[in-house]
């Protein structure tokens, strides 16, 4: 009597695969930094062939960022959407403490350092960062910021694009050039002092001074 043997299961083999060189990139961005980090190394860390990599990924840098998006995922830092309690200052100092935490944890914080870096250089992997992660993300807080809008929590007429801009670009700017401490304490500011400014009521323009 014979017995039928299972085909090897292709795509179970090349996910296996694709996780494995990820978590080399991920290692080895830490281990090394990003300027030492080559696709040879990651490509021996993993136990893959070099031409598998460029198969898969055009650079360095895009592997880094599927790395970070695995990671993400492997943590469920995706959200569907921002918390709503209906109290919008509270909601925005949890997501700041959040990004706070995950921007002080060095599995995050240093490849995503160097990405930010290699986005500048690399018009492909920025236009990949932009499409699958910085815009549906900024599609988010925008959305959550419309509801509080529509509640009357924020003025009618507030810029939405500009008050994501006002709430979390401090934070980003702060960890990115390594400005100061990023603490949950700045975080709880910057939500302050930006809510300040765009609650119904405060003012959005500076006035014109009166002729004399």
């Amino acid at each position: 009597m014979t017995t039928q043997r299972k085909a090897p299961d292709a795509a179970r083999r090349n996910e296996t695969a694709r996780r494995a060189i990820l978590t080399a990139a991920l290692d080895l961005a830490g281990e090394v930094g990003y300027a030492r980090l080559s696709i040879e190394g990651i490509a021996a860390r993993a136990g893959a062939g070099k031409q598998t990599i460029y198969r898969w990924w055009p650079s360095k840098g895009a592997v880094l960022f599927d790395a970070l998006l695995m990671l993400s995922e492997g943590q469920g830092d995706q959200p569907a959407d921002l918390p709503d309690t209906g109290d919008l200052e509270a909601d925005l100092k949890t997501v700041l403490r959040a990004t706070v935490d995950e921007l002080n944890d060095p599995r995050y914080s240093e490849p995503m350092r160097a990405l930010a870096v290699e986005i500048l250089l690399d018009p492909a992997l920025a236009a990949d960062f932009a499409e699958r992660l910085d815009e549906p993300v900024r599609e988010l807080k925008r959305r959550r910021l419309s509801r509080a809008q529509a509640a009357g929590q924020l003025a009618a007429d507030a810029d939405l694009d500009v008050a994501v801009d006002l709430i979390w670009g401090p934070l980003r700017t702060r960890w990115l050039y390594r400005e100061g401490p990023l603490t949950t304490a700045f975080a709880d500011t910057v939500v302050e002092t930006a809510l300040n400014g765009l609650r119904p009521g405060a003012s959005s323009r500076p006035t014109s001074p009166t002729p004399t």
